[in-house]
């Protein structure tokens, strides 16, 4: 297998006067930072990359501070979690109840490694690359780290049981495990899929599909009485910023190694 998703390494001071890439023949990532490198230079390009990725990215994790503090304080935004639960139990019935209970059993310790593995080794045979393989490994790995650091940190409990609808469970609440998984994994599917898309349509409808199987996860668990609201809006930024992390180290892999076939290609 080989790492071919980012398509050939953008230009360097050497080879500038070269053609560019035929439209169409590289993802959206790897045409910008063609493009970006013939604006400057591919080390350049490489520190605007980490710039561009890592700034989401702490914006994010100071949003989850700030959840968590909230949570702590029982004020801000944590003052939403008994409202969207009595929301929830408003609007219930038996049959919404197994049909949402199906749905979120998808993102659990069942259904997401199987989700998971399936599209990465799917992935990995049609592109004949080792890319999905270690993407996923990684993102799947903080992504559980980060579920399982947080609740035996946090201890949160879980709303109570009369309120919620069975299968019970009973592990701490804070965060949402099958929210902070559900952002990660379908989001580095998304992001693997789109690396070899070339129409503008497919890409958005890609991303909105991953968003909306992620945001859909989220409301399930506060529909069913396990998780409070903020467990799942703190899951869903915690898992943007390490999705972020996790793209913006891929990005920056294709641009150092793009730099360094520049430098060796001589005159």
């Amino acid at each position: 297998m080989t790492d071919d998703t980012a398509g050939p390494p953008p230009p360097g001071p050497r080879n500038r006067g070269r053609s560019s890439p035929k439209p169409g023949t590289m993802a959206w990532p790897a045409s910008f930072l063609y493009r970006l490198a013939q604006w400057t230079s591919p080390h350049a390009a490489l520190l605007i990359t980490l710039a561009l990725g890592l700034i989401p990215a702490v914006l994010l994790t100071f949003g989850s501070a700030e959840v968590y503090e909230s949570v702590v304080e029982s004020d801000g935004v944590a003052l939403l979690d008994q409202p969207a639960l009595d929301a929830a139990m408003a609007v219930r019935s038996p049959w919404m109840d197994g049909a949402v209970t199906a749905f979120t059993n998808l993102a659990g310790t069942v259904g997401m490694p199987i989700l998971a593995g399936t599209a990465m080794l799917v992935l990995a045979w049609r592109w004949r690359s080792w890319t999905p393989v270690l993407l996923m490994v990684s993102a799947a790995a903080g992504s559980l780290l980060m579920t399982v650091a947080g609740k035996d940190l946090i201890g949160r409990t879980r709303p109570p049981l009369p309120d919620a609808v069975p299968p019970y469970e009973h592990s701490a609440s804070f965060p949402s495990g099958h929210s902070l998984n559900s952002v990660v994994i379908a989001g580095m599917v998304a992001y693997l899929i789109i690396l070899r898309l070339e129409a503008r349509w497919a890409k958005l409808l890609t991303i909105a599909a991953a968003a909306a199987f992620a945001l859909a996860v989220g409301l399930s668990r506060v529909y069913l009485g396990h998780h409070w609201f903020t467990d799942v809006l703190v899951a869903w930024t915690l898992g943007l910023a390490w999705l972020a992390v996790v793209i913006t180290v891929h990005r920056l892999l294709h641009s150092r190694r793009a730099a360094a076939l520049d430098v060796d290609a001589g005159p």
